[in-house]
């Protein structure tokens, strides 16, 4: 059974962990549900972006006029995006193009 230390940490179980795919530097979403802690890992950078781009292609879709992909996106979410590519680069996975770094 895992213990919270004095700081409110507390060490995840090494096969809980690698079942999630909680790895060193993995950012979890802790929440309360039910009257219980939950620890859900957030997704990778790269299916962040993946889901970022397919919802603005459909989007896109419905429009009657198709603009660019920089035109008519608010300033806060073009940030948001660059934010996101910028950490999928990081951390090894396709740079913004979709290539493969790892």
């Amino acid at each position: 059974m895992a213990k919270v230390d004095s700081k409110g940490r507390v060490v995840l179980p090494k096969e809980l962990r690698e079942e999630l795919g909680i790895t060193p530097g993995t950012e979890v979403e802790i929440r309360e549900e039910d009257g219980r802690a939950v620890v859900e890992p957030e997704d990778a950078p790269d299916e962040v972006l993946e889901r970022m781009e397919r919802l603005v292609a459909e989007a896109s879709a419905e429009r009657e006029e198709t603009a660019g992909i920089d035109e008519g996106v608010e300033p806060v979410a073009r940030k948001h995006r660059d934010a996101i590519r910028r950490g999928a680069e990081k951390y090894g996975g396709s740079d913004a193009e979709g290539r493969d770094n790892g």
